[in-house]
């Protein structure tokens, strides 16, 4: 099957080929009835395993996949086991991915990775998301205080729920070979992303991360009220913003 399909750069097609890490993956989803969203099923490899035990709806942008998935699914599509969405995800996607409570599983394109995962952060239906993307955008989201890889993405995830990292997964497991490391990345939601204004706020905090947060949050807020706000938070003025816990930054949020 793998021979039929040639990887369209312009997708960012790397097809997983590695039956361990589908393992994984699988094992990994949380065991309840949901239906599962997957998105970008590439040549159906993971589906096969998620239609045995879910019922799924899939999202794929390449026709070409379109046409192989109707005709490898077509079983499933018949007794409703697998609903099939040709065209992009993004478009399809307005507040709500599906009108029912839902797992995500995906294994993402780099370029649009972060911004699917934050927009399943912010639909109300997503409980959790369970992707594959590059290490260093699963280290972001995974992030706690104090690791140099935390920064708003992290602090965002933490505010609605829970990050970890499933399995790092080397280049070799996919066709074609991406040139970096990626990683199966699980997030459990206990609420979802709603605040425009505190988010705005930490894009302002790490500006310059290298900077202190005093630095930064002051180009944008009064600087006495700042200093004030990180001394009754007991915060030294010459901490960094990755040193500055998730509760912190909805607390100075709280006095700004």
């Amino acid at each position: 099957m793998q021979k039929e399909h040639v990887a369209k750069k312009r997708f960012g097609q790397n097809f997983l080929k590695d039956e361990s890490v589908l393992h994984k993956i699988v094992e990994a989803m949380p065991n309840d009835d949901l239906r599962v969203a997957e998105i970008g099923p590439g040549l159906g490899d993971l589906t096969k395993f998620l239609v045995d035990v879910k019922s799924v709806t899939t999202f794929e942008v390449d026709t070409d996949l379109c046409k192989l998935l109707s005709k490898t699914f077509k079983d499933e599509i018949t007794t409703n086991r697998l609903t099939l969405h040709c065209g992009d995800v993004l478009d399809a996607w307005k507040i709500q991915l599906l009108d029912e409570p839902y797992n995500l599983v995906a294994n993402l394109p780099y370029y649009i990775a972060t911004n699917i995962i934050l927009k399943a952060l912010e639909d109300p239906q997503c409980r959790t998301i369970l992707v594959m993307v590059q290490r260093e955008v699963a280290l972001k989201f995974a992030a706690s205080a104090g690791e140099k890889n935390f920064g708003s993405l992290g602090i965002i995830t933490q505010s609605v729920g829970e990050a970890s990292i499933v399995v790092t997964v080397p280049p070799e497991a996919f066709d074609p070979m991406p040139k970096v490391d990626s990683a199966v990345l699980l997030i459990s939601k206990t609420a979802s992303r709603s605040d425009e204004d505190f988010e705005a706020m930490l894009r302002i905090a790490f500006t310059q991360p290298r900077k202190t947060l005093l630095k930064n949050l002051s180009s944008h807020y009064e600087k006495e009220k700042v200093s004030q706000a990180l001394h009754e938070l007991g915060l030294p003025p010459t901490i960094r913003p990755h040193q500055v816990r998730t509760s912190d930054y909805h607390q100075l949020y709280n006095i700004l």
